[in-house]
């Protein structure tokens, strides 16, 4: 299901692309791709939000630098060329797989390759957005009253759908608020056209064909219709977005018409889909994914990571409580995650964060969705301050700064332009030789420094 929003995004662009990303910053929220399976790869940010989870790579197949380029039209004609070959060695690959040749040929009538979406796919790490930029647009006050309003027009639904899978109806509908705008931006793109181009481009080709294969699936299943099929560029379909592979795997029919339909105007089964999914990793019900809490001064910044569980009355005795001076209720053991650093909101984090996670494995995505809740459910914005004053990083800025960690000795482990564990944990030994708080905050004054 999940594209990890990897990240991680500038409000849905991920799979919008230019276009329509003035439209999109007020509508879907996608930080991340999310990757294939069950796997989850998690990036856990410091500051900046990036769009896409894998490094930008080129096609396998490029012209000769030194020849002049070909006009636009020259190369689509030779890329639609090569397209049409690809499906015809593609097309044994699936009947293998136990695609009718009926299905396939159905699927794929008039199916063209799209450059556009290859410029999407090509431009994703290049958008940045910081954290609190997200979440302003996550936890808006215009999607926390359409979050609200959704939830009293199918109040009835969303009950029901607790019931069945033990997951809180606010949770359900801002996964729903931040996947399509409460469904009045499910995206229109022909998803078999789009995963075919992106598995002929190369570029992760394997993960697209076997989602692709997925796809063709879920038709021959009888689930929707090829060209009722559609979704993000990228494969993301229905009001909460599932790729095909998630699909099958956990998407359920929960009006009881022997289809698990996530296209239509009806949302019961993508909403009732979307709890399955979190129930399936193991959702606790009454437990919040986190709370904001406030740190004492002095604080240890090397136990704000994930790896380090305490129980809420074991971080109070270490001078961690609510902003609201009381101490968190014990809802399990937890860790303190700090997105922005010691500059910005801390949170106490418990299991729950890592189930939201399963869906899309961006932090930025899962304070998003949790928040939103709270503030649907009508709890306060978040109290602390952002260091507003600072910008993201840029992905060539992302990649120095590693290149520059790992030279002066504190090891990135790669250099991708992805700020995860490995290059915050680097970040934290090299605030710790320079006499600085090692709170893993990659911003670009460390870069300067």
């Amino acid at each position: 299901m999940r594209w990890a929003v990897t990240l991680t995004a500038l409000s849905s662009a991920l799979f919008l692309g230019h276009a329509a990303m003035a439209q999109s910053l007020a509508k879907s929220i996608r930080p991340e791709l999310r990757p294939a399976g069950d796997v989850v790869t998690r990036t856990n940010p410091a500051p900046v939000l990036a769009f896409a989870s894998a490094p930008i790579t080129r096609p396998q197949l490029r012209p000769d630098s030194s020849a002049a380029p070909l006009p636009p039209a020259v190369e689509k004609t030779a890329a639609d060329a090569g397209f049409q070959r690809w499906i015809q060695g593609f097309r044994g690959r699936a009947l293998a797989q136990g695609i009718s040749a009926s299905t396939f040929d159905r699927a794929f009538r008039g199916v063209r390759y799209d450059p556009d979406v290859i410029r999407r796919d090509r431009n994703q790490s290049e958008f940045t957005k910081t954290i609190w930029e997200y979440l302003d647009s996550a936890a808006s006050d215009s999607r926390v009253r359409n979050g609200k309003s959704s939830l009293r027009k199918h109040r009835r639904k969303l009950e029901a759908i607790e019931t069945r899978y033990g997951v809180e109806k606010e949770v359900v509908v801002a996964v729903w608020g931040l996947e399509s705008y409460y469904g009045t931006y499910r995206c229109d793109n022909d998803v078999v056209q789009s995963l075919a181009t992106l598995a002929y481009d190369g570029r992760r080709g394997k993960f697209f064909e076997s989602q692709l294969v997925a796809a063709l699936k879920i038709l021959q299943n009888g689930d929707t219709s090829p060209r009722n099929m559609t979704g993000s560029w990228a494969g993301a379909m229905g009001h909460t977005q599932f790729i095909p592979t998630s699909y099958l795997a956990y998407a359920v029919d929960f009006t009881g018409d022997g289809k698990r339909d996530i296209w239509s105007n009806d949302p019961s089964d993508a909403l009732a889909s979307t709890a399955a999914y979190l129930a399936r990793f193991g959702w606790v019900k009454g437990q919040p994914w986190g709370v904001e809490v406030k740190l004492p001064r002095g604080f240890n910044y090397a136990s704000a990571s994930r790896k380090i569980k305490r129980s809420p009355a074991e971080w109070a005795n270490l001078g961690v409580g609510g902003v609201d001076g009381r101490a968190v209720p014990n809802y399990g053991a937890a860790s303190i995650l700090l997105p922005a650093g010691g500059q910005g909101a801390a949170f106490m984090v418990f299991k729950n964060f890592s189930v939201i996670e399963r869906y899309n494995a961006a932090d930025a995505y899962v304070i998003g969705v949790g928040h939103l809740s709270d503030r649907i459910k009508g709890g306060p914005a978040i109290k602390a301050k952002w260091p507003r004053g600072d910008r993201a990083l840029t992905f060539a800025e992302r990649k120095e700064m590693q290149r520059r960690l790992t030279q002066s000795g504190f090891n990135t482990q790669g250099v991708d332009g992805k700020i995860g564990p490995k290059t915050i944990e680097a970040v934290r030994s090299f605030h710790r030789a320079q006499g600085m708080a090692p709170d893993g905050y990659a911003s670009l004054s460390l870069l300067k420094r």
